[in-house]
């Protein structure tokens, strides 16, 4: 009993008051502690606290500025700045199976081999830098995303480039809202950049238009690649022209490689109705088809104006008008004004010259009155009252010298005014012809079976429209748009002014030499994937003994007609002399026989 008394008196033992409050007071304190004194973490070596990216000054030095940036906003790893790289001439890609001991080699190669093999696959920022001051001319991103944050950075480190002429952003990941960031950062760069290109960015709502503003200082264009389809035509065709504004910056756009149809290509011809700025449009790989191609010939030759756009020339040729009138009416009152002034000038002349004879003939009274009351009075008295009369004719004088000063300035100056005025009448309407000269609403029209038509476009030079769906029929348009042109070109006295096409491009020419840079042994794979709708000469840079050098072999032209065809060698019988490429190759020939 005492033993199970002793052992249920010290099992249940409590622990001494004063070590239970000890402990409780610890406990306590370590709480109270852990809260007011959090746990601090100290940087690693090397490491810095990121900096505010507002406070950095840029440099100038694209490199230097895009790498303090991204840290100042926090990035760890961010793409270099490198220079871009050239391919070397001899290079060509190859498919052949590797050797057993390249085989071995790979399999023995160390991992920091095979990352430095891929380290071209690198995101990066490319750079073409100007051969003479290394100054950053072009800025080639391709195949990473460029978030909003990285715009923000190239925002701030982009316009100290005074040199930069391109931004090239391939398979850059743009969203709609990082193109309106892109489009805003534009106008802070230098005046030189004039250059986007902005291929391989699909966007939902197709707003690339965005990019051709009534204040865009774009002049090169390149949206390939894009999945651009009719909606997305309509709005660029809207951005090249609408009845009231057009476009006057941009030069050259490239729509190739997209989803235009023929809807897309007739919104196209419709902005280049009253555009005369696009001289370089290339429309090729789409799906335009015959009716898209007749449109877009349309506009190259005379066409029907609509009701809307005649309502629209009468009311600039009336405001036209009252302006030619106003100004004439303030040209007669400027020759009213200028000969009342001349004949109150001649008037004043003649009194003035009546005022000063009779001044001349009192005076000369006054002095022989003078001289006799001094010949009275003798030797001995002074002349001095006779001085201040002597004064008189100085005084009158120095009149007569004045007043005509006033004449010659009253008489001339509204003589200068009214030329002035003739030289300002002459400079504005210099100005209002110039400006009536860009909107081709103005221009001369011809007027048949109660229809008004205008002479078409002949600003653009340049339209390719290769790899397309276009057949005999549409080359019957484009044949009539070419011979039009022709005859216009002949029968135009004056030289300066738009000449119309220069190049068109509608199809390969079946004996348009393509080297291909492939080995032999890939060459039949090639020839399987080609289809045969026409044939090219293949030049094979090593010599095989099964294939002869060069070849002829099958070449999609995607057009759907068949060469030869009379009305496509008709286009480019009447296009070769007119063809600056095709001058400059019958030159060359010319100087290798005379060489030869």
């Amino acid at each position: 009993m005492s033993g199970e008394a002793s052992a249920q008196g010290t099992s249940p033992r409590a622990p001494r008051p004063a070590t239970q409050k000890s402990s409780g007071t610890v406990s306590k304190k370590g709480d109270r502690g852990a809260k007011e004194k959090p746990v601090t973490v100290l940087p690693q070596v090397g490491e810095e606290e990121p900096k505010n990216p507002e406070e950095y000054q840029c440099t100038g030095s694209l490199e230097t500025d895009f790498a303090e940036l991204c840290k100042r906003s926090g990035y760890t790893d961010f793409p270099k700045v490198v220079t871009r790289p050239h391919p070397h001439s001899n290079f060509f890609l190859s498919s052949e199976k590797p050797t057993l001991d390249d085989q071995r080699l790979s399999g023995s190669c160390s991992l920091n081999s095979v990352e430095s093999k891929y380290v071209y696959f690198r995101p990066t920022v490319q750079v073409e830098l100007d051969s003479e001051d290394k100054s950053v001319k072009e800025i080639y991103i391709r195949g990473w995303k460029v978030e909003e944050q990285i715009l923000g950075i190239f925002s701030k480190c982009l316009p100290p480039l005074s040199q930069l002429q391109a931004i090239n952003l391939w398979k850059a990941g743009l969203t709609e809202k990082s193109l309106d960031i892109f489009i805003a950062l534009l106008p802070l760069c230098s005046p030189t950049l004039r250059k986007v290109s902005l291929e391989g960015n699909p966007l939902p709502e197709q707003s690339y238009h965005k990019l051709l503003s009534l204040d865009s200082t774009v002049v090169y264009l390149s949206l390939r690649n894009n999945t651009i389809d009719d909606h997305g035509a309509q709005l660029l065709g809207r951005a090249l022209s609408t009845l009231h504004c057009c476009n006057r910056t941009l030069i050259s756009l490239n729509l190739g490689f997209n989803h235009i149809g023929d809807e897309g290509a007739g919104y196209i011809a419709n902005g280049l109705r009253l555009n005369r700025s696009l001289l370089w449009l290339s429309l090729a790989h789409n799906r335009i088809q015959d009716k898209g191609a007749l449109k877009l010939a349309e506009v190259l030759r005379p066409f029907e104006l609509e009701h809307r756009e005649l309502v629209e020339r009468r009311r600039l040729l009336l405001a036209k008008g009252a302006q030619e009138r106003s100004g004439s009416m303030d040209h007669e009152k400027n020759q009213l004004t200028g000969v009342i002034s001349v004949a109150l000038v001649d008037k004043t002349e003649k009194m003035q010259a009546v005022k000063t004879a009779k001044a001349l003939g009192k005076k000369k009274e006054k002095s022989g009155e003078v001289v006799k009351k001094e010949e009275k009075l003798g030797s001995g008295q002074s002349p001095i009252q006779g001085t201040p009369k002597k004064e008189d004719p100085t005084k009158a004088g120095k009149g007569k010298v004045t007043i005509p000063e006033q004449k010659v300035t009253k008489g001339k100056g509204p003589k200068m005014g009214n030329k002035e005025k003739r030289s300002i009448l002459l400079d504005s309407e210099l100005v209002a012809e110039a400006t009536d000269m860009l909107n081709p609403l103005l221009e001369p029209v011809e007027h048949r079976d109660g229809k008004v038509f205008m002479a078409g476009n002949k600003v653009l030079l340049y339209l390719n429209l290769v790899r397309n769906r276009i057949t005999e029929v549409g080359l019957d348009g484009f044949l009539t748009t070419v011979q039009y042109q022709a005859q216009f070109l002949k029968s135009k006295s004056v030289s300066k002014g738009p000449v119309g096409l220069l190049r068109l491009c509608l199809a390969v020419s079946p004996h348009h030499p393509l080297r291909w840079l492939v080995p032999p042994s890939s060459l039949s794979h090639k020839l399987q994937c080609l289809g045969a709708t026409s044939a090219v000469t293949v030049f094979c840079p090593v010599p095989a003994p099964d294939l002869p050098c060069p070849i002829t072999v099958p070449f999609p032209q995607k057009n759907c007609f068949s060469l030869p065809c009379p009305a496509y060698t008709t286009i480019q019988e009447l296009m070769l002399p007119r063809d600056p490429i095709g001058k400059a190759k019958a030159r060359e020939e010319e100087a290798t026989v005379l060489s030869t």
